[in-house]
């Protein structure tokens, strides 16, 4: 499918952003749309297979989908989630290729739209629609149908943990550039190895933890800073059937401060052991170490192991040294999809489902209060984040300082499959940069014939 024919204008991410903090302050409220019950589901017995990946909101999920239960006793909602260290995509592509089809899936960018356009029900005529932010709905619209429903926003960037910084005399405000981020991480590291911290941090270890395993969280989000230097958009990065890679010295330097300053500084290859849970919940979350390359996304996770480290939490900027220094990234990570291979009474039900969780009040009282989600929707007046990571985001946002989330248009399974294990290589020496990098604008190319 050409490129051409299938995307409509794209609006820069930045601006859709800044619309989600800044609509709700500053234009009228506009009339909430239909919510559940004005496009009921079939009375018939009705179940709902749900296929997500977000392992953050699994729990939270399920709770709505008894919620929503409870006033649809005809709906039967299954929900099961792969994601963390698991590759979402392949494993939607084995439920599929199994027989077993989810009736609601989820798509990243027009990558995946491409991917799964035959099994993408059109959305266009779906209440929240008129509700979108300006921008979040390009990745997923072709020929003027929408195919898919925004998680979120998110941001992500150098979580930290306040408290570690204070007590190091580190005044994270100054940040604002790679050198000086790399002046404070050699301070910390210096005070952590000379025993400075021990009485008021007994666990912590190293400056930072690095979830190499997590080849998303490598060749996904990492990347994302140097590869939004040279594409503007994914629709941009979709298009490209090559790349120059531009910044991979960038890219490197921000791996190697990470790597350089973690508990495996002296045997990298054990990073690509760490996974999530021991970066976030046996990391940050303990403070076993006081930075983590991660998104406003933990904080529900690290609030369940200690309230008071997640409330200490804030994001520091993901400096792309000698372009885009003091900003983070920020977009859509996923989309809701429902699949136009269920029965009509599943598609009416999927539809019915996904409009009550992002336009009903109790609804949006998960996306917000329980999710911890930034929406993309308007009409969610007097619904501000109220945990630090959301307000970090929302704070960049406000200040502009922010990238575009281009890894949506990379070509299917090379950010992970291909970069990330690139960097996996790199990291346990058996690769030198340079040729990590060669590698990777190889298959690139190769991928795109």
């Amino acid at each position: 499918m050409k490129t051409t024919k299938r995307i409509i204008a794209f609006s820069m991410m930045v601006i859709f952003v800044l619309s989600a903090f800044l609509l709700s302050a500053c234009t009228p409220k506009e009339p909430t749309p239909p919510a559940a019950g004005d496009q009921p589901p079939a009375a018939e017995e009705v179940t709902l297979n749900i296929f997500q990946f977000k392992v953050e909101i699994a729990k939270e999920l399920d709770e709505a989908a008894r919620a929503y239960e409870a006033e649809h006793p005809n709906v039967k909602i299954n929900i099961q989630t792969v994601g963390g260290g698991d590759d979402y995509g392949a494993a939607l592509r084995a439920k599929v290729q199994s027989g077993e089809e989810p009736n609601i899936f989820n798509i990243g960018g027009p990558q995946d739209v491409e991917d799964w356009m035959t099994r993408l029900e059109d959305l266009s005529d779906q209440p929240w629609v008129g509700q979108a932010l300006e921008g979040v709905l390009s990745g997923v619209t072709v020929d003027g149908k929408v195919y898919a429903l925004p998680f979120n926003i998110e941001g992500y960037g150098f979580v930290y943990n306040k408290a570690i910084f204070e007590a190091a005399g580190i005044n994270a405000a100054d940040i604002k550039d790679f050198a000086s981020l790399e002046a404070a991480v050699k301070t910390l590291d210096g005070k952590i190895k000379a025993g400075e911290l021990k009485d008021k941090f007994p666990n912590l270890k190293a400056a930072f933890e690095v979830a190499a395993r997590e080849t998303w969280v490598t060749g996904l989000h990492a990347s994302n800073t140097a590869f939004s230097q040279e594409f503007p958009s994914s629709l941009d990065a979709y298009a490209a059937k090559s790349i120059e890679f531009k910044h991979a010295d960038a890219l490197k330097a921000l791996l190697d401060l990470q790597a350089d300053h973690s508990p495996n500084a002296k045997s990298k290859a054990k990073l690509n052991a760490v996974d999530y849970a021991t970066q976030v919940d046996q990391g940050i979350a303990i403070e076993r170490v006081a930075i983590i390359q991660q998104g406003n996304w933990i904080y529900g996770g690290v609030k369940a192991v200690d309230e008071t480290v997640a409330n200490n939490l804030d994001i520091l900027p993901m400096p792309v040294k000698g372009v885009k220094e003091d900003s983070i990234p920020v977009g859509v990570p996923m989309y809701w999809a429902v699949n136009n291979k269920g029965s009509e009474a599943q598609k009416a039900a999927a539809k019915d489902f996904l409009n009550w969780l992002y336009t009903s009040e109790k609804g949006k009282d998960f996306i917000v209060n329980k999710f911890f989600f930034i929406p993309p929707l308007k009409g969610y007046e007097g619904l501000e984040p109220k945990d630090p990571l959301g307000q970090a985001v929302k704070r960049y946002a406000e200040a502009g300082r922010t990238m575009p989330w281009v890894f949506m248009g990379y070509p299917t399974g090379w950010g992970m499959e291909v970069l990330g294990t690139e960097i996996q290589k790199y990291l346990s020496g058996d690769i030198k940069w340079e040729d990590a990098v060669k590698n990777a604008k190889n298959q690139w190319t190769e991928m795109r014939k």
